[in-house]
């Protein structure tokens, strides 16, 4: 019997051996890839349809959006209301997401109904019709919410942050403003669909308690398809960075508003870059997690905001180091003067072991509460595998956490948290 009056010795996350569960991998008659997670006890299942149809694909702005969303509002054979009705019969959810490279559909589901809902997953990837008043219905509803969104700082200066950096035509920069939406047309989400669903590049996602026959299924209805591997090489897709030439930028949105939304952004290499996982360290110590020292000085010691976050973009072509929060309008200046004093302490000192110990600890524990489930760790594998990083780079990033110097990291502050790098955004 343990004595229950003495505490239990505590451990370090960083001492603990953290394993990531493989996943199988299985190639369709297509060249398809599936990546299969059989992990968990529950009998649920997560299958992820991931294709190559996000905003870097699109000739109009809001095409790839629109598609992946529409996807599922009729096909030849169902309409809207039935597809919903369908999946809410078996206790399904679908999602549908549109990001900058990539688009997904999502199903959630137990797993015993499996077989009844991937029939019409493919019908969504073969036969959507994309009538007319379905889209007229989307324009609507995206006009009223971007409308209501503008009002909002945080919004606005999420929108132009971005374009900032990246420029206003890029994929990363762009925004919807109100005509890009009535301009969409039926022919453009068709011509979009057909080339970049039906006959575009799909990698498939599936995790939980999957059924014996799961693999065979996917074969049945996604096998045949015209659809391409997702490794293979697209030509002529590119995309010119034209950054804004000024740095600092005030904006009034609301003359009558009480706080202000404040972005700063620099350039920053993608994560094949030796520097990425490195920086990932030095970004916990400036703002990642709520012992980060823009949340000790900014939130607690100034009362400035509620958080304060800094985080490196997760695109795959390009990255950006990122520093986002709401201040109070009167303090908005202060707030960005005391961001930058906390960049010139990482730049002239070095940080204490305490520091550096409760920093790995927190971005260890973070990877461990990760693998805690058959979801959060597909999507560990899932975003290793769009970015083109093997499993070998999972198990690096944990040596350089445990590893890496103060020293080290006062050298990237020298590099990259120097404040005339960074284009500066208030709105108010």
């Amino acid at each position: 019997m343990p004595n229950r009056t003495i505490a239990p010795p505590i451990k370090d996350a960083v001492d603990f051996e953290l394993v990531l569960p493989r996943c199988d991998h299985h190639v369709l008659s297509n060249g398809v890839e599936v990546y299969a997670l059989n992990m968990g006890s529950e009998d649920t299942l997560q299958i992820n349809w991931v294709f190559y149809a996000g905003a870097w694909y699109e000739k109009k702005k809001a095409l790839a959006a629109a598609t992946n969303f529409l996807m599922k509002n009729g096909t030849s054979g169902r309409t809207a209301f039935e597809i919903n009705e369908h999946f809410d019969y078996y206790g399904a959810y679908v999602n549908r997401s549109c990001y900058s490279e990539t688009s997904e559909v999502t199903l959630h589901c137990l797993n015993k109904h499996v077989h009844a809902l991937i029939p019409v997953i493919a019908e969504m990837f073969t036969d959507a019709t994309f009538l007319e008043e379905e889209l007229a219905i989307y324009k609507q509803n995206s006009l009223q919410r971007l409308k209501v969104n503008l009002q909002k700082s945080e919004f606005v200066a999420g929108r132009l942050i971005d374009s900032y950096l990246f420029g206003e035509k890029h994929p990363y920069g762009k925004y919807n403003n109100a005509e890009d939406y009535e301009a969409l047309t039926r022919e453009d989400l068709v011509g979009f669909y057909e080339e970049y669903y039906r006959k575009g590049r799909m990698v498939i996602f599936a995790a939980g308690k999957l059924p014996e026959n799961m693999i065979a299924e996917l074969e049945k209805y996604f096998g045949g398809l015209p659809v391409r591997k997702h490794r293979e090489t697209v030509v002529g897709v590119q995309h010119k960075i034209e950054p804004a030439t000024e740095k600092k930028y005030r904006i009034m949105n609301d003359p009558n508003g009480v706080q202000a939304a404040i972005r700063l952004l620099r350039p920053f290499p993608n994560r094949h870059h030796p520097d990425f996982q490195k920086a990932q360290v030095l970004n916990n110590v400036l703002g990642g997690f709520f012992g980060s020292r823009l949340m000790g000085n900014i939130r607690e010691d100034k009362g400035y905001t509620y958080g304060i976050y800094s985080y490196l973009l997760n695109f795959i072509h390009e990255s950006g180091w990122m520093i986002t929060t709401e201040a109070g309008r009167d303090v908005a200046e202060e707030t960005v003067k005391e961001i930058y004093n906390e960049m010139e302490l990482l730049r002239e000192e070095e940080i204490d072991e305490e520091e550096l110990m409760m920093t790995r600890n927190f971005i260890i524990g973070t990877v461990l509460g990760d693998l805690d489930g058959p979801f959060q760790v597909i999507g560990r594998w899932k975003n290793m595998i769009l970015n083109g990083v093997d499993e070998a780079y999972f198990y690096q990033s944990l040596q350089v956490v445990r590893s890496i110097t103060a020293k080290e990291l006062q050298e990237l502050a020298n590099t990259y948290l120097q404040p005339d790098d960074f284009y500066e955004l208030v709105v108010i």
